[in-house]
């Protein structure tokens, strides 16, 4: 059931009313999580993204995650994902690192029987195909939405999908999995059924903060830290840091008359990544943008502002992990597009 868009429209007046400096505009930043769309409620493809990428910050490369864009029309249903590959290949023919890389989706309910489907986004990717991503995040509560397609319950406890991650790790493929802060018990099962697949948690592990949780209760956040301690005890699992802008995480940013400063943010978010550095380390910690969905709450520049606030306190090698080095590695992106000197390769 398809359902309205549960994320915050962007609005570029509202965003263009406040403009920051940059903070240390020389780190390499590759953006590990983007999505690009042409939908009713909005447009995000390839010049959209590059004018954010031109605000200042030194993104050389990206990542790009599946969210139903461009599927075939036909054929049979288990391969219309494969137009996604093929689409954004095209909208982004002429930037090579743009993306750089791409989650695609392949429906893991079909267990051993997803592997022709999986063969075919590899040989559509040419090879940027970097990993898999199913949409999984349930919660009982429909307050807690997150996507306008929402998953039926359990799907991460499954057999069938228990075997088409096995497919996937058999693939060389990683798996995004994004879930909420009450499945993060079915995270752990699988990332301990499977030791030989690399799970990459978006979003935090989601941290909830709507329906009948609230991001700033101590009870709440403790539950979330418990859960994302037994995840993160699990060597073949890492985390994406961000998505903060999610409506379920309950921040109303776009609810103001001006959009937050870096440093606002960064103060809202650090406990929680204060909690995710504690627990994964930075050598399996990745900044992401989540543009556009993040961006109804507030800018790119912005963001990565508040990410290098939050990093200050670290070494150049833990800045540079988070920044990129984990996300590269992760995914088996060319690191010397992050080692050279001169940046701007999206520009």
């Amino acid at each position: 059931m398809v359902t309205a868009s549960p994320h915050f429209p962007v609005r570029e007046g509202w965003l263009a009313q406040v403009e920051e400096e940059v903070i240390d505009p020389a780190q390499p930043i590759f953006d590990c999580h983007h999505h690009l769309w042409d939908r009713p409620e909005g447009r995000y493809r390839a010049a959209e993204l590059r004018a954010d990428i031109a605000s200042g910050h030194d993104v050389r490369a990206s990542l790009y995650v599946q969210c139903r864009t461009g599927y075939d029309e036909d054929g049979p249903e288990e391969m219309r994902p494969v137009g996604e590959v093929r689409t954004i290949l095209d909208w982004c023919r002429d930037q090579p690192h743009l993306p750089a890389g791409l989650v695609a989706f392949a429906d893991l309910q079909l267990g051993a029987g997803v592997q022709p489907v999986l063969e075919a986004l590899v040989a559509a990717g040419q090879g940027r195909l970097r990993g898999i991503h199913n949409t999984t995040a349930w919660h009982a509560d429909p307050a807690v939405r997150s996507n306008p397609r929402p998953a039926p319950e359990g799907l991460l406890r499954t057999d069938a999908f228990l075997e088409g991650a096995r497919a996937v790790a058999r693939t060389g493929l990683c798996l995004d999995v994004w879930a909420y802060q009450s499945q993060l018990g079915e995270v752990e099962a699988l990332a301990r059924a499977l030791p030989e697949l690399t799970i990459v948690l978006d979003h935090c592990g989601g941290p909830l903060g709507i329906g009948p949780y609230r991001i700033d209760d101590p009870a709440c956040f403790a539950d979330w830290r418990r859960g994302m301690a037994r995840v993160a005890a699990c060597p073949n699992v890492r985390v994406k840091v961000g998505g903060f802008g999610l409506s379920v995480m309950g921040y109303r940013y776009a609810d103001a008359a001006l959009p937050p400063g870096s440093g606002q943010l960064a103060r809202d978010w650090q406990p929680h990544v204060a909690a995710c550095l504690d627990l994964f380390g930075p050598g399996r910690a990745m900044f992401e943008s989540n543009f556009p969905v993040d961006k109804g709450q507030f800018g790119y520049r912005t963001l990565w502002n508040a990410f290098k606030h939050l990093a200050a306190p670290l070494g150049r090698d833990e800045r540079d992990a988070l920044f990129w080095r984990t996300a590269v590695g992760t995914y088996g992106i060319d690191p010397t597009l992050f080692t050279t000197q001169s940046g701007r390769t999206l520009s």
